[in-house]
Order: C-alpha cells, then structure tokens, then sequence
C-alpha cells in the first residue's frame, strides 16, 4: 500500500468525533488504513492530489469517505459539491456523518450526490454501533464502482 492510500477517509475536525469514529472502526477491524482530514481544504487536497498530497494520484481513491458537514477553511457541502462534481472522483462513495439536525443539509447532501445521509448519534454505544454497520456495509457488503468509473461501460457521460 502506497503511504497515500487510504481504505476510508475520514474528514472530521472535532477530536472527540474522531477518537470514537477511529476507535469503533478498528475494533471491527474494518480498515487498515484510515486517513484523516481535520479540514475542508485539507480534504479538496487529498482527493485532487495537491498540496500535501501532490504525490498521490487519482489511481487509489478511498474506498469510503465519511464527512462531517461543519469544517473549518471550507466546509462539507462544498467539499461534497467539489467531490460530486468532478469525473475523476465522482463514483467515490461519500457519506454524510454530521451532528446537523439542519434538513436544508440533508436535503442539499443528496441533492449533490451524497451516497448516505446519518446524523450522529449522541449516546456512545449507538455512534460506535452505527460506524460499525456504515463501516460493515460499505467496506464489506457493498459492491464499489470500478475505479473510475462514472458511466456503464459502452456509454458516453
């Protein structure tokens, strides 16, 4: 594994978050290789290969991102609208893990092309037991979009 592959990356700035997000998913042992973003412009680097990341390339894209709304520089729904928007990372899986009861972020989430929508929740037992079913269903169960790929093979976007 290259040193900017990352099976999940995980854009989250509030340290507690992310202490149980990190904490739940390796106690499934459901990634390897997490990578976090504590920032909006940090995150638009890792997945258009700048800055920090200039040395990674669009060939090993996370196989899940998980995405808090609320961030500082840029925040979440223009890093998912940046995300959603571009060919080259489009079929990436993005979802949404936010403390936002907002249903204008809900709405304008999907309405960008957000794959999932969860609100965390604020007891400890049920935030770690739905990162591990997020972690469970897109990193075991579900069938990811070959790399790439934004369109069935055999059509033009």
């Amino acid at each position: 594994m290259k040193a900017f592959d990352a099976e999940i990356l995980l854009i989250e700035d509030n340290q507690d978050d992310l202490d149980l997000t990190l904490h739940a998913l390796k106690r499934e042992n459901l990634a390897n290789n997490i990578l976090i973003a504590r920032d909006g412009e940090e995150a638009l680097d890792f997945f258009f290969c700048r800055g920090n990341y200039a040395e990674r390339n669009f060939d090993a894209p996370p196989r899940l991102v998980l995405l808090d709304l609320k961030l500082p520089k840029v925040n979440g729904i223009e890093v998912l609208q940046q995300v959603k928007s571009d060919p080259r990372t489009k079929s990436i899986p993005v979802v949404v893990l936010t403390s936002s009861k907002e249903e204008l972020d809900l709405v304008r989430s999907y309405n960008l092309g957000a794959n999932s929508y969860i609100q965390k929740p604020v007891n400890f037992t049920e935030f770690r037991q739905t990162v591990k079913h997020l972690g469970l269903y897109w990193l075991v169960v579900n069938q990811p979009a070959p790399q790439g790929a934004c369109e069935p093979a055999g059509q033009e976007p």
